[in-house]
C-alpha cells in the first residue's frame, strides 16, 4: 500500500530560493529530485492551485483567475470558495471514479467549501452584525475546528492577509497540521503555507526581507517534514508562481470609464462599478485583467482603447485567447497581460470625491478586483488610522478600518505574467523515485499525485 502523500504549496518559491537560506528544501530537493515548473495562465492563486488539482488547463476546469463577473448574477466575485465551481474533476474524485477510495484533506487550499475532500479547513472571518469583524476559521467536521482551537488557538486571520500578515500564518498552518492529520487520517493531504507572498508584494522580490522569509518559510517545511517522518507519509513540494518587481500600477477601468465604456451608480457608499449596465470594464488580478464587453459591436473599439493605454501589454481578444488556454464563458471577451513592470489596479473613480468607502480598506469581496496595497500600511498615517479604528472596536463605538494607501506605488512585487526565465518561476519538489519529465508544467502535478497515491512509483 502506498504511503500517504503531504503536498505542500509554498506560495511564491522558485529555484533561485534553493540554497543556504532554505537548507530543509534544498535537502528534500537533494535526496529527491526537482525542477522548474511552467505555470498556468494566469499565474494567479485560484488558477494554479486547480490547475495542479485537475490536470488539466483553465479553459477545461473554468477557474480563470482568482474571480471573475459571474454574468448571471450580474456581479463581480472574488474569492469564492465553493468546489462546485470547479468545471473538471479532482484527481481523487477521478481516483475514486476508478476504485482508489482515497481519503483527502485540504488544509487551507482554495475551494475548500462543498468540498468532496474529507476534512477540510479555510479561513473563514466572522462578519458580525455591528459590523465588527473577528479572526475565524471554518473546518469540517465541526469537531476539527473545536480541536484545532483547544489546542493551537485561534486562527491567526489578521496574519493571513492585510498589512499585518506575516509568517505567524504559516506557522500556524504548520504547527497544526499534524492535529488535522491524525484527526482523520488521509491518503493525501494539501497544506498550504502563505506567507513568502506578503513582504514580495511589499518590498519585491529582491532586498535583505528575502532571506528571514526564506528561511521561516523553510522552518515551517521542518515542521511539517517532521510531521511527514513520524506518520510514515511522504512529501512533495510546490509553488504557484514566482513574483517580480513592479513599479506602476495600470488603470484600465479609469481609462475605460473616461471613454465613456464604463458606468458607475452612487449611493451612501460612494461611486460603485455597474457592471449590468456598463459597455465593458475589467476585472484585474495581478497581472491579469479580464476585460467583459456587453456588445460585441464593441468589442474593436475597446481593443483600440486597450492597445493605446501604456503599460496595457499583451491582449487576447475572442478565439485568440486560446492562445493562453482563457477561451471559456467566465473569461472576458478578452484578456490582457501587463507589461513587464506593472499590474493591473482595479480603481474606477476619476477624483477623490467619487471614492468608495472600502477604498481605503482590507475587503477583498467588495473591491470589483484584486488589490495588492491592501498588504501595505498607507505611509501616509495607515498605522495610525489603524489605530484609533482599534481602539474604538475596543470601547464599543462604531469605527472603519482604513489603513489602505491607494498610490500605487507602494506595490513592489506581482505575479501573473508567464516568467521570464525559469528562475522566476514555481518549482517542483518531488520524493526520490519519482521520474520528472524535461520541462514539466503545472498540470502533470495530477499525474505525480496519481503515481505517488496507487504507487505506481516506488518511493525510495
Amino acid at each position: 500500500m502506498a504511503p500517504p502523500l503531504i503536498l505542500i504549496c509554498a506560495v511564491g518559491l522558485t529555484p533561485r530560493h534553493l540554497g543556504s537560506d532554505t537548507p530543509t528544501l534544498s535537502r528534500l530537493a537533494e535526496a529527491g529530485s526537482w525542477a522548474p515548473l511552467q505555470p498556468a495562465c494566469p499565474a494567479v492563486t485560484t488558477t494554479a492551485q486547480v490547475t495542479m488539482l485537475t490536470g488539466q488547463s483553465p479553459n477545461q476546469h473554468g477557474i480563470v483567475a482568482n474571480g471573475w463577473y459571474f454574468r448571471e448574477l450580474g456581479e463581480i466575485w472574488l474569492w469564492r470558495q465553493s468546489e462546485a465551481l470547479i468545471q473538471a474533476p479532482l484527481i481523487w474524485q477521478t481516483l475514486r471514479s476508478e476504485g482508489h477510495p482515497l481519503k483527502v484533506l485540504k488544509y487551507f487550499w482554495w475551494y475548500a467549501m462543498n468540498t468532496s475532500a474529507d476534512t477540510t479547513v479555510t479561513p473563514r472571518p466572522v462578519y458580525h452584525h455591528d459590523g465588527r469583524k473577528s479572526p475565524d476559521c471554518y473546518a469540517y467536521p465541526p469537531a476539527l475546528k473545536a480541536l484545532l482551537t483547544e489546542r493551537h488557538g485561534t486562527f491567526p486571520l489578521f496574519n493571513f492577509w492585510g498589512p499585518v500578515a506575516n509568517e505567524k500564518s504559516s506557522r500556524w498552518i504548520a504547527e497544526s497540521f499534524g492535529t488535522a492529520f491524525d484527526f482523520d487520517p488521509p491518503d493525501l493531504a494539501l497544506v498550504y503555507l502563505p506567507h513568502l507572498d506578503y513582504d514580495f508584494q511589499r518590498y519585491g522580490p529582491a532586498g535583505p526581507h528575502v532571506a528571514e522569509n526564506l528561511r521561516a518559510l523553510d522552518r515551517c517545511v521542518a515542521i511539517v517534514n517532521e510531521q511527514a517522518q513520524a506518520r510514515g507519509a511522504c512529501l512533495m513540494v510546490v509553488s504557484e508562481y514566482g513574483l517580480t518587481s513592479v513599479n506602476s500600477g495600470i488603470f484600465i477601468n479609469r481609462e475605460l470609464r473616461q471613454q465613456g465604456f464604463l458606468h458607475i451608480t452612487h449611493n451612501a457608499a460612494g461611486a460603485l462599478l455597474d457592471p449590468g449596465v456598463s459597455r465593458a470594464f475589467a476585472v484585474c488580478d495581478h497581472q491579469c485583467a479580464h476585460v467583459y464587453v456587453a456588445d460585441p459591436a464593441d468589442i474593436e473599439p475597446v481593443h483600440a482603447v486597450l492597445r493605446a493605454l501604456p503599460g496595457g501589454g499583451d491582449i487576447r481578444v475572442g478565439p485568440e485567447r486560446r492562445e493562453w488556454a482563457l477561451d471559456h464563458p467566465r473569461s472576458g471577451e478578452m484578456v490582457c497581460l501587463a507589461e513587464a513592470g506593472g499590474w493591473f489596479a482595479y480603481d474606477y473613480w476619476l477624483d477623490a470625491g467619487e471614492q468608495p468607502d472600502f477604498a481605503q480598506s482590507i475587503e477583498i469581496h467588495k473591491k470589483p478586483g484584486y488589490d495588492p496595497r491592501e498588504v501595505v500600511f498607507d505611509p501616509r498615517g495607515g498605522r495610525r488610522r489603524a489605530l484609533r479604528a482599534l481602539v474604538r472596536k475596543q470601547l464599543g463605538l462604531r469605527y472603519v478600518l482604513d489603513p489602505v494607501s491607494l498610490d500605487p506605488a507602494v506595490v513592489k512585487g506581482s505575479h501573473g505574467r508567464p516568467p521570464s526565465t525559469p528562475d522566476e518561476g514555481p518549482l517542483v519538489i518531488a520524493p526520490s523515485g519519482l521520474t520528472l519529465p524535461p520541462t514539466p508544467h503545472q498540470q502533470d502535478v495530477a499525474t505525480w499525485i496519481r503515481q505517488l497515491v496507487t504507487g505506481q512509483c516506488r518511493i525510495k
